[in-house]
Protein backbone atom coordinates (compact mmCIF):
# COMPACT_ATOMS: atom_id res chain seq x y z
CA UNK A 1 0.00 0.00 0.00
CA UNK A 2 1.17 3.48 -1.03
CA UNK A 3 2.66 5.93 1.49
CA UNK A 4 -0.01 8.41 1.93
CA UNK A 5 0.41 12.15 0.96
CA UNK A 6 1.27 14.32 3.48
CA UNK A 7 3.16 17.80 4.21
CA UNK A 8 6.67 17.32 4.65
CA UNK A 9 7.09 17.49 8.22
CA UNK A 10 4.09 14.58 8.75
CA UNK A 11 6.00 11.64 7.59
CA UNK A 12 8.17 9.50 10.00
CA UNK A 13 12.19 9.02 9.22
CA UNK A 14 11.03 5.34 8.10
CA UNK A 15 8.89 6.91 5.27
CA UNK A 16 10.72 9.45 4.00
CA UNK A 17 14.07 6.84 4.09
CA UNK A 18 11.42 4.57 1.59
CA UNK A 19 10.61 7.33 -0.45
CA UNK A 20 14.44 8.47 -0.91
CA UNK A 21 15.76 4.65 -1.37
CA UNK A 22 12.72 4.03 -3.64
CA UNK A 23 13.42 7.21 -5.84
CA UNK A 24 16.94 6.93 -5.96
CA UNK A 25 16.64 3.44 -7.19
CA UNK A 26 14.39 4.39 -10.37
CA UNK A 27 16.71 7.06 -11.10
CA UNK A 28 20.34 5.18 -10.58
CA UNK A 29 18.55 2.60 -13.26
CA UNK A 30 17.48 5.43 -16.02
CA UNK A 31 21.21 6.82 -15.31
CA UNK A 32 22.85 3.86 -15.46
CA UNK A 33 21.60 3.21 -18.90
CA UNK A 34 22.34 6.69 -20.27
CA UNK A 35 26.56 6.18 -21.23
CA UNK A 36 26.16 2.11 -21.30
CA UNK A 37 25.82 2.33 -25.18
CA UNK A 38 28.96 3.90 -25.48
CA UNK A 39 31.21 0.51 -23.95
CA UNK A 40 29.08 -1.47 -26.01
CA UNK A 41 28.59 0.17 -29.48
CA UNK A 42 31.67 -1.57 -31.22
CA UNK A 43 30.21 -5.21 -30.45
CA UNK A 44 26.80 -4.02 -31.52
CA UNK A 45 27.77 -3.09 -34.96
CA UNK A 46 29.27 -5.77 -35.82
CA UNK A 47 26.81 -8.31 -34.51
CA UNK A 48 23.97 -6.08 -36.26
CA UNK A 49 25.91 -5.51 -39.45
CA UNK A 50 25.70 -1.81 -39.40
CA UNK A 51 27.92 1.01 -40.42
CA UNK A 52 29.71 3.61 -38.30
CA UNK A 53 27.08 6.28 -39.11
CA UNK A 54 23.79 3.61 -38.41
CA UNK A 55 24.84 2.18 -35.15
CA UNK A 56 24.97 5.88 -33.85
CA UNK A 57 21.27 6.21 -34.29
CA UNK A 58 20.83 4.22 -31.22
CA UNK A 59 22.11 6.67 -29.04
CA UNK A 60 21.05 9.97 -30.96
CA UNK A 61 17.75 8.33 -31.03
CA UNK A 62 17.56 8.08 -27.43
CA UNK A 63 18.98 11.29 -26.73
CA UNK A 64 16.04 12.78 -28.93
CA UNK A 65 13.33 10.82 -26.79
CA UNK A 66 15.07 11.72 -23.72
CA UNK A 67 14.88 15.82 -24.98
CA UNK A 68 11.05 15.32 -26.38
CA UNK A 69 9.73 13.90 -23.54
CA UNK A 70 11.11 15.60 -20.66
CA UNK A 71 9.14 19.04 -20.82
CA UNK A 72 6.09 16.77 -20.64
CA UNK A 73 7.08 15.49 -17.26
CA UNK A 74 5.15 18.68 -15.51
CA UNK A 75 1.82 18.13 -17.65
CA UNK A 76 1.99 14.16 -16.87
CA UNK A 77 2.43 14.76 -12.89
CA UNK A 78 -0.29 17.34 -12.34
CA UNK A 79 -2.41 15.58 -14.83
CA UNK A 80 -2.07 12.38 -13.24
CA UNK A 81 -0.26 12.59 -9.96
CA UNK A 82 4.19 11.68 -9.69
CA UNK A 83 2.96 8.54 -8.15
CA UNK A 84 1.31 7.23 -11.03
CA UNK A 85 3.38 8.62 -13.86
CA UNK A 86 5.99 7.32 -12.11
CA UNK A 87 5.07 3.85 -11.74
CA UNK A 88 3.72 4.07 -15.61
CA UNK A 89 7.07 5.30 -16.92
CA UNK A 90 9.19 2.80 -14.51
CA UNK A 91 7.33 -0.06 -16.33
CA UNK A 92 7.75 1.51 -19.77
CA UNK A 93 11.10 1.94 -19.20
CA UNK A 94 11.59 -1.91 -17.90
CA UNK A 95 9.73 -3.47 -20.72
CA UNK A 96 12.14 -1.28 -23.33
CA UNK A 97 15.68 -1.94 -21.99
CA UNK A 98 14.15 -5.66 -22.17
CA UNK A 99 13.15 -4.74 -25.57
CA UNK A 100 16.46 -3.37 -26.48
CA UNK A 101 18.72 -6.70 -24.96
CA UNK A 102 15.80 -9.16 -27.25
CA UNK A 103 16.27 -6.64 -30.48
CA UNK A 104 16.59 -8.75 -33.63
CA UNK A 105 17.96 -6.39 -36.41
CA UNK A 106 19.06 -2.24 -35.50
CA UNK A 107 15.60 -0.76 -36.48
CA UNK A 108 13.87 -2.56 -34.10
CA UNK A 109 16.90 -1.69 -31.54
CA UNK A 110 16.37 2.25 -31.90
CA UNK A 111 12.95 2.10 -31.79
CA UNK A 112 13.26 0.24 -28.28
CA UNK A 113 15.99 3.30 -27.39
CA UNK A 114 13.39 5.71 -28.34
CA UNK A 115 10.78 4.24 -26.00
CA UNK A 116 13.86 3.63 -23.02
CA UNK A 117 14.31 7.46 -23.73
CA UNK A 118 10.73 8.61 -23.50
CA UNK A 119 9.63 6.46 -20.70
CA UNK A 120 12.74 7.02 -18.84
CA UNK A 121 12.95 10.87 -19.36
CA UNK A 122 10.48 11.70 -16.60
CA UNK A 123 11.74 9.73 -13.66
CA UNK A 124 14.72 11.95 -12.65
CA UNK A 125 13.21 14.95 -12.64
CA UNK A 126 9.71 13.61 -11.16
CA UNK A 127 11.89 11.69 -8.44
CA UNK A 128 13.74 14.78 -7.31
CA UNK A 129 10.23 17.18 -7.26
CA UNK A 130 9.32 14.14 -4.33
CA UNK A 131 11.90 13.87 -2.32
CA UNK A 132 12.17 18.16 -2.16
CA UNK A 133 8.41 17.47 -1.40
CA UNK A 134 8.49 15.02 1.31
CA UNK A 135 11.84 16.58 3.45
CA UNK A 136 11.93 19.60 5.45
CA UNK A 137 13.98 22.00 3.93
CA UNK A 138 16.23 21.20 7.49
CA UNK A 139 16.98 18.09 5.72
CA UNK A 140 17.02 18.45 1.91
CA UNK A 141 20.71 18.87 1.59
CA UNK A 142 21.68 15.49 2.95
CA UNK A 143 18.18 13.80 0.68
CA UNK A 144 19.29 15.52 -2.27
CA UNK A 145 23.22 14.28 -1.62
CA UNK A 146 21.70 10.47 -1.33
CA UNK A 147 19.54 10.89 -4.71
CA UNK A 148 22.49 12.81 -6.51
CA UNK A 149 24.84 9.35 -6.10
CA UNK A 150 21.88 8.26 -8.22
CA UNK A 151 21.80 10.83 -10.83
CA UNK A 152 25.37 10.79 -10.99
CA UNK A 153 27.02 7.53 -10.17
CA UNK A 154 24.53 5.48 -12.70
CA UNK A 155 26.15 6.61 -15.47
CA UNK A 156 29.83 5.57 -13.93
CA UNK A 157 28.04 1.91 -13.21
CA UNK A 158 26.74 1.41 -16.52
CA UNK A 159 29.87 1.35 -18.50
CA UNK A 160 31.69 -0.57 -16.31
CA UNK A 161 29.59 -3.75 -15.48
CA UNK A 162 27.97 -3.55 -19.31
CA UNK A 163 31.25 -3.58 -20.34
CA UNK A 164 32.48 -6.15 -17.99
CA UNK A 165 29.16 -7.99 -19.07
CA UNK A 166 29.70 -7.60 -22.58
CA UNK A 167 33.25 -8.84 -22.48
CA UNK A 168 31.92 -12.39 -20.89
CA UNK A 169 28.46 -12.99 -23.10
CA UNK A 170 27.48 -10.44 -25.07
CA UNK A 171 26.49 -6.70 -25.47
CA UNK A 172 22.60 -7.80 -24.79
CA UNK A 173 23.40 -8.38 -21.08
CA UNK A 174 24.20 -4.75 -20.74
CA UNK A 175 20.77 -4.12 -21.08
CA UNK A 176 19.66 -7.67 -19.41
CA UNK A 177 21.49 -6.41 -16.50
CA UNK A 178 18.96 -3.86 -15.63
CA UNK A 179 16.30 -5.49 -15.82
CA UNK A 180 15.46 -7.36 -12.53
CA UNK A 181 16.50 -4.06 -10.90
CA UNK A 182 13.87 -2.10 -12.88
CA UNK A 183 11.24 -4.49 -11.36
CA UNK A 184 12.45 -4.40 -8.11
CA UNK A 185 11.92 -0.61 -9.08
CA UNK A 186 8.10 -0.88 -9.90
CA UNK A 187 7.35 -2.76 -6.54
CA UNK A 188 9.53 -0.27 -4.31
CA UNK A 189 7.21 2.79 -6.30
CA UNK A 190 3.86 1.13 -6.23
CA UNK A 191 4.56 0.53 -2.03
CA UNK A 192 6.07 2.91 -0.79
CA UNK A 193 5.90 6.69 -2.79
CA UNK A 194 3.79 9.14 -1.73
CA UNK A 195 1.61 10.85 -4.27
CA UNK A 196 1.33 14.59 -4.83
CA UNK A 197 -0.81 16.34 -2.80
CA UNK A 198 -2.29 18.69 -5.70
CA UNK A 199 -3.17 18.05 -8.85
CA UNK A 200 -3.67 20.81 -11.84
CA UNK A 201 -6.95 19.71 -14.56
CA UNK A 202 -5.47 21.86 -17.35
CA UNK A 203 -5.50 21.25 -20.61
CA UNK A 204 -2.72 20.56 -22.39
CA UNK A 205 -1.42 23.44 -24.28
CA UNK A 206 -0.71 21.87 -28.11
CA UNK A 207 1.03 24.36 -29.48
CA UNK A 208 3.46 25.30 -27.12
CA UNK A 209 4.32 21.87 -26.51
CA UNK A 210 4.78 20.85 -30.08
CA UNK A 211 6.86 23.77 -30.72
CA UNK A 212 9.13 23.47 -27.99
CA UNK A 213 9.79 19.83 -28.73
CA UNK A 214 10.66 20.49 -32.07
CA UNK A 215 12.95 23.42 -31.06
CA UNK A 216 14.21 21.16 -28.52
CA UNK A 217 14.77 17.73 -31.35
CA UNK A 218 16.09 19.67 -33.75
CA UNK A 219 18.83 21.51 -31.48
CA UNK A 220 19.64 18.25 -30.13
CA UNK A 221 19.85 16.48 -33.94
CA UNK A 222 22.07 18.86 -35.19
CA UNK A 223 24.21 18.85 -31.95
CA UNK A 224 24.78 14.71 -32.09
CA UNK A 225 25.53 15.11 -35.65
CA UNK A 226 27.12 18.25 -36.23
CA UNK A 227 30.69 17.11 -36.09
CA UNK A 228 30.31 13.53 -38.18
CA UNK A 229 28.94 16.31 -40.86
CA UNK A 230 30.96 19.24 -40.97
CA UNK A 231 28.35 21.29 -38.79
CA UNK A 232 27.21 24.41 -40.90
CA UNK A 233 29.34 23.20 -44.49
CA UNK A 234 26.62 20.59 -44.26
CA UNK A 235 22.63 21.57 -45.70
CA UNK A 236 21.29 19.23 -43.08
CA UNK A 237 23.08 21.01 -40.07
CA UNK A 238 21.93 24.17 -41.44
CA UNK A 239 18.28 22.77 -41.64
CA UNK A 240 18.16 21.92 -38.21
CA UNK A 241 19.26 24.95 -37.07
CA UNK A 242 17.15 27.20 -39.02
CA UNK A 243 14.08 24.53 -37.42
CA UNK A 244 15.51 24.97 -33.81
CA UNK A 245 15.34 29.07 -34.04
CA UNK A 246 12.25 28.75 -35.41
CA UNK A 247 10.23 26.54 -33.59
CA UNK A 248 11.83 29.01 -30.34
CA UNK A 249 10.77 31.75 -31.29
CA UNK A 250 7.23 30.49 -32.01
CA UNK A 251 7.85 28.52 -28.61
CA UNK A 252 8.14 31.71 -26.93
CA UNK A 253 5.96 33.93 -28.60
CA UNK A 254 2.71 31.61 -28.38
CA UNK A 255 3.48 31.29 -24.11
CA UNK A 256 4.32 35.26 -23.97
CA UNK A 257 0.42 36.12 -25.22
CA UNK A 258 -1.79 32.79 -24.41
CA UNK A 259 -3.23 32.56 -20.88
CA UNK A 260 -2.41 29.11 -20.11
CA UNK A 261 0.83 28.67 -21.20
CA UNK A 262 2.74 25.12 -21.57
CA UNK A 263 5.57 26.51 -19.27
CA UNK A 264 4.62 28.86 -16.85
CA UNK A 265 7.36 32.09 -17.74
CA UNK A 266 6.29 33.36 -14.25
CA UNK A 267 8.95 30.50 -12.60
CA UNK A 268 11.60 32.77 -14.22
CA UNK A 269 10.70 35.50 -12.10
CA UNK A 270 12.47 33.88 -9.15
CA UNK A 271 16.13 34.75 -8.95
CA UNK A 272 17.50 31.44 -7.37
CA UNK A 273 15.60 29.19 -9.81
CA UNK A 274 16.50 31.19 -12.93
CA UNK A 275 20.12 31.53 -11.48
CA UNK A 276 19.83 27.33 -10.70
CA UNK A 277 18.87 27.11 -14.64
CA UNK A 278 22.16 29.02 -15.48
CA UNK A 279 23.97 27.30 -12.99
CA UNK A 280 22.83 23.25 -13.78
CA UNK A 281 23.27 24.20 -17.72
CA UNK A 282 27.01 24.75 -17.35
CA UNK A 283 27.16 22.18 -14.49
CA UNK A 284 25.70 20.01 -16.95
CA UNK A 285 28.60 21.08 -19.75
CA UNK A 286 31.14 19.69 -17.28
CA UNK A 287 29.10 16.42 -16.31
CA UNK A 288 30.20 14.06 -18.42
CA UNK A 289 32.58 15.27 -20.85
CA UNK A 290 35.68 13.71 -19.38
CA UNK A 291 33.70 10.41 -19.35
CA UNK A 292 33.23 11.21 -23.32
CA UNK A 293 36.90 12.31 -23.87
CA UNK A 294 38.68 9.54 -21.54
CA UNK A 295 38.05 6.61 -23.24
CA UNK A 296 39.61 7.95 -26.58
CA UNK A 297 42.76 9.81 -25.01
CA UNK A 298 43.57 6.90 -22.86
CA UNK A 299 43.07 3.89 -25.36
CA UNK A 300 43.66 5.43 -28.80
CA UNK A 301 46.42 7.63 -27.61
CA UNK A 302 48.07 6.12 -24.72
CA UNK A 303 47.48 2.22 -25.45
CA UNK A 304 45.65 1.30 -21.67
CA UNK A 305 43.50 -1.44 -21.70
CA UNK A 306 39.69 -0.87 -21.85
CA UNK A 307 40.15 -2.99 -17.82
CA UNK A 308 41.96 0.08 -16.83
CA UNK A 309 39.74 2.68 -18.38
CA UNK A 310 37.22 0.97 -16.29
CA UNK A 311 39.11 1.42 -12.93
CA UNK A 312 40.08 4.90 -14.08
CA UNK A 313 35.86 5.63 -14.62
CA UNK A 314 35.48 3.51 -11.23
CA UNK A 315 37.71 6.20 -9.73
CA UNK A 316 35.29 8.99 -10.29
CA UNK A 317 32.07 7.49 -8.77
CA UNK A 318 34.09 6.75 -5.75
CA UNK A 319 35.16 10.61 -5.91
CA UNK A 320 31.29 11.41 -6.42
CA UNK A 321 30.40 9.05 -3.60
CA UNK A 322 33.04 10.82 -1.16
CA UNK A 323 31.65 14.27 -2.70
CA UNK A 324 28.09 13.29 -1.83
CA UNK A 325 29.05 12.14 1.69
CA UNK A 326 31.19 15.71 2.26
CA UNK A 327 28.06 17.17 0.98
CA UNK A 328 26.04 16.17 3.76
CA UNK A 329 28.02 17.93 6.39
CA UNK A 330 29.00 20.98 3.97
CA UNK A 331 24.96 21.30 3.60
CA UNK A 332 24.80 22.23 7.25
CA UNK A 333 26.85 25.28 5.83
CA UNK A 334 25.50 28.36 3.79
CA UNK A 335 24.98 26.82 0.13
CA UNK A 336 27.22 29.14 -1.40
CA UNK A 337 29.95 27.45 0.87
CA UNK A 338 29.44 23.92 -1.04
CA UNK A 339 28.86 25.75 -4.14
CA UNK A 340 32.76 27.69 -4.09
CA UNK A 341 33.81 24.74 -3.10
CA UNK A 342 32.87 22.14 -5.41
CA UNK A 343 33.59 24.65 -8.41
CA UNK A 344 37.46 25.29 -7.34
CA UNK A 345 37.99 21.56 -7.34
CA UNK A 346 36.15 21.33 -10.95
CA UNK A 347 38.81 23.78 -11.88
CA UNK A 348 41.66 22.35 -9.67
CA UNK A 349 40.57 19.22 -11.71
CA UNK A 350 40.74 20.74 -15.19
CA UNK A 351 43.99 22.34 -14.20
CA UNK A 352 45.58 18.97 -13.70
CA UNK A 353 44.17 17.70 -16.87
CA UNK A 354 45.65 20.43 -18.72
CA UNK A 355 49.39 19.34 -17.27
CA UNK A 356 48.59 15.98 -19.04
CA UNK A 357 51.41 14.85 -21.47
CA UNK A 358 52.00 11.37 -23.49
CA UNK A 359 53.93 10.50 -20.31
CA UNK A 360 50.79 10.56 -18.26
CA UNK A 361 50.59 7.85 -15.91
CA UNK A 362 47.97 5.92 -14.24
CA UNK A 363 47.79 7.51 -10.85
CA UNK A 364 47.35 11.45 -12.31
CA UNK A 365 44.53 10.25 -14.72
CA UNK A 366 42.79 8.49 -11.68
CA UNK A 367 43.55 11.74 -9.32
CA UNK A 368 41.69 14.09 -12.08
CA UNK A 369 39.16 11.63 -12.49
CA UNK A 370 38.51 11.22 -8.84
CA UNK A 371 38.88 14.96 -8.32
CA UNK A 372 36.18 15.34 -11.37
CA UNK A 373 33.41 13.11 -9.46
CA UNK A 374 34.12 14.70 -5.74
CA UNK A 375 33.32 17.90 -7.15
CA UNK A 376 30.22 16.50 -8.93
CA UNK A 377 29.52 14.94 -5.74
CA UNK A 378 30.10 18.25 -3.72
CA UNK A 379 27.98 20.62 -6.38
CA UNK A 380 24.74 18.94 -6.83
CA UNK A 381 23.00 19.02 -3.21
CA UNK A 382 23.44 22.56 -2.66
CA UNK A 383 22.59 23.66 -5.87
CA UNK A 384 19.71 21.74 -5.89
CA UNK A 385 18.66 22.74 -2.52
CA UNK A 386 19.84 26.55 -3.39
CA UNK A 387 17.35 26.47 -7.12
CA UNK A 388 14.05 25.13 -5.13
CA UNK A 389 14.29 26.56 -2.14
CA UNK A 390 11.87 29.15 -3.17
CA UNK A 391 9.61 27.42 -5.11
CA UNK A 392 6.01 26.33 -4.50
CA UNK A 393 6.20 22.68 -3.83
CA UNK A 394 3.18 22.39 -6.81
CA UNK A 395 4.99 23.38 -9.06
CA UNK A 396 8.28 21.15 -8.68
CA UNK A 397 7.63 18.70 -11.15
CA UNK A 398 7.37 21.47 -13.75
CA UNK A 399 10.75 23.44 -12.42
CA UNK A 400 12.41 20.08 -12.09
CA UNK A 401 12.07 19.07 -15.67
CA UNK A 402 13.32 21.98 -16.75
CA UNK A 403 15.82 22.22 -14.38
CA UNK A 404 16.88 18.57 -15.74
CA UNK A 405 16.08 19.27 -19.66
CA UNK A 406 18.89 22.32 -19.08
CA UNK A 407 21.89 20.13 -17.70
CA UNK A 408 21.04 17.58 -20.61
CA UNK A 409 21.14 20.23 -22.98
CA UNK A 410 24.58 21.67 -21.29
CA UNK A 411 25.76 18.20 -21.37
CA UNK A 412 25.05 18.07 -25.09
CA UNK A 413 26.32 21.52 -26.62
CA UNK A 414 29.77 20.67 -24.32
CA UNK A 415 29.80 17.86 -25.67
CA UNK A 416 29.37 18.99 -29.29
CA UNK A 417 32.03 21.71 -28.37
CA UNK A 418 35.00 19.62 -27.15
CA UNK A 419 34.52 16.83 -29.72
CA UNK A 420 34.69 19.75 -32.65
CA UNK A 421 37.51 21.79 -30.73
CA UNK A 422 39.56 18.46 -30.33
CA UNK A 423 39.07 17.61 -33.93
CA UNK A 424 39.96 20.90 -35.57
CA UNK A 425 42.52 21.63 -32.71
CA UNK A 426 44.59 18.47 -33.63
CA UNK A 427 44.21 18.84 -37.38
CA UNK A 428 45.69 22.44 -36.91
CA UNK A 429 48.42 21.14 -34.52
CA UNK A 430 49.72 18.46 -36.46
CA UNK A 431 50.03 21.37 -39.54
CA UNK A 432 52.20 23.17 -37.20
CA UNK A 433 54.32 20.70 -35.83
CA UNK A 434 54.75 19.09 -39.10
CA UNK A 435 56.98 22.47 -40.23
CA UNK A 436 59.58 21.72 -37.69
CA UNK A 437 60.20 18.74 -39.22
CA UNK A 438 62.98 19.99 -41.68
CA UNK A 439 66.80 19.47 -42.12
CA UNK A 440 67.20 22.81 -39.99
CA UNK A 441 65.70 21.58 -37.06
CA UNK A 442 68.41 20.74 -34.61
CA UNK A 443 66.38 18.38 -32.12
CA UNK A 444 65.77 16.40 -35.28
CA UNK A 445 69.32 16.40 -36.58
CA UNK A 446 70.37 15.24 -32.75
CA UNK A 447 67.82 12.35 -33.31
CA UNK A 448 68.33 11.30 -36.84
CA UNK A 449 72.48 11.00 -35.68
CA UNK A 450 71.49 9.00 -32.39
CA UNK A 451 69.85 6.53 -34.47
CA UNK A 452 66.40 7.55 -32.74
CA UNK A 453 64.56 8.99 -36.31
CA UNK A 454 65.55 7.61 -39.94
CA UNK A 455 63.88 9.91 -42.45
CA UNK A 456 66.07 8.42 -44.78
CA UNK A 457 63.71 5.52 -45.77
CA UNK A 458 60.03 5.56 -46.12
CA UNK A 459 59.10 3.68 -42.62
CA UNK A 460 61.27 5.76 -40.67
CA UNK A 461 59.13 9.13 -41.76
CA UNK A 462 55.84 7.63 -41.18
CA UNK A 463 57.32 6.71 -37.76
CA UNK A 464 57.68 10.42 -37.68
CA UNK A 465 54.37 11.46 -38.96
CA UNK A 466 52.60 9.16 -36.21
CA UNK A 467 54.88 10.88 -33.60
CA UNK A 468 53.52 13.96 -34.86
CA UNK A 469 49.87 12.59 -35.09
CA UNK A 470 50.16 11.96 -30.97
CA UNK A 471 52.08 15.14 -30.28
CA UNK A 472 49.09 16.94 -32.27
CA UNK A 473 46.19 14.65 -30.91
CA UNK A 474 47.40 15.13 -27.33
CA UNK A 475 47.69 18.88 -27.91
CA UNK A 476 43.96 18.76 -29.16
CA UNK A 477 42.84 17.21 -25.93
CA UNK A 478 44.76 19.64 -23.46
CA UNK A 479 42.89 22.66 -25.59
CA UNK A 480 39.55 20.66 -25.01
CA UNK A 481 40.93 20.53 -21.09
CA UNK A 482 41.56 24.14 -21.32
CA UNK A 483 37.57 24.87 -22.53
CA UNK A 484 36.54 22.76 -19.42
CA UNK A 485 38.69 24.72 -16.81
CA UNK A 486 37.53 28.08 -18.07
CA UNK A 487 33.69 26.89 -17.84
CA UNK A 488 34.78 25.48 -14.42
CA UNK A 489 35.96 29.14 -13.38
CA UNK A 490 33.20 30.96 -15.47
CA UNK A 491 30.67 29.37 -12.65
CA UNK A 492 32.08 30.98 -9.80
CA UNK A 493 30.42 34.55 -11.30
CA UNK A 494 27.07 33.52 -10.33
CA UNK A 495 27.41 32.03 -6.72
CA UNK A 496 27.70 35.23 -4.57
CA UNK A 497 23.83 36.22 -6.66
CA UNK A 498 22.37 33.49 -4.92
CA UNK A 499 19.44 34.96 -2.23
CA UNK A 500 19.66 32.49 0.73
CA UNK A 501 17.31 32.92 3.62
CA UNK A 502 18.34 32.20 6.80
CA UNK A 503 15.27 30.96 8.09
CA UNK A 504 14.41 28.91 5.63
Amino acid sequence: MAIAAANAEDYTSLQRGLILATATLATTLYATTILVVSVILPQMQGALSATQDQIAWVVTFNILATAVATPLTGWLAGRFGRRQTMIFSQTGFMLATLACGLAPNLEFLVIARVFQGAFGAPLVPLAQATILDSFPKSKQAFATSVFGMGVVIGPVIGPVLGGYLADIYNWRWAFFMIVPAAAAGVAGLMLFLPDSRTRATTRLDWTGFLTLVIAVGAMQLMLDRGNRQDWFQSFEILIEAGIAVLAMYLFIAHSMTTSKPFLNFEHLTDRNYVLGLIFVFIYGMLNFTPMVLFPPMLQGLLGFPNQVIGELLGARGAGAVLGFFSAMWIGKLDVRIGLMFGCLVQAASGLWMMSFSLDVSFYEVAVASALQGFSVGVIWPPLTVATFRTINPQYLAETSAIFHLLRNLGSSVFISLSVTMLVRSTSMNYGRLMEFITPYNKNLKAAIQSGAADVSAADGLARVSVAVARQASMLGFLDAFALYTAASFAMFLMIPLFKIRKNA
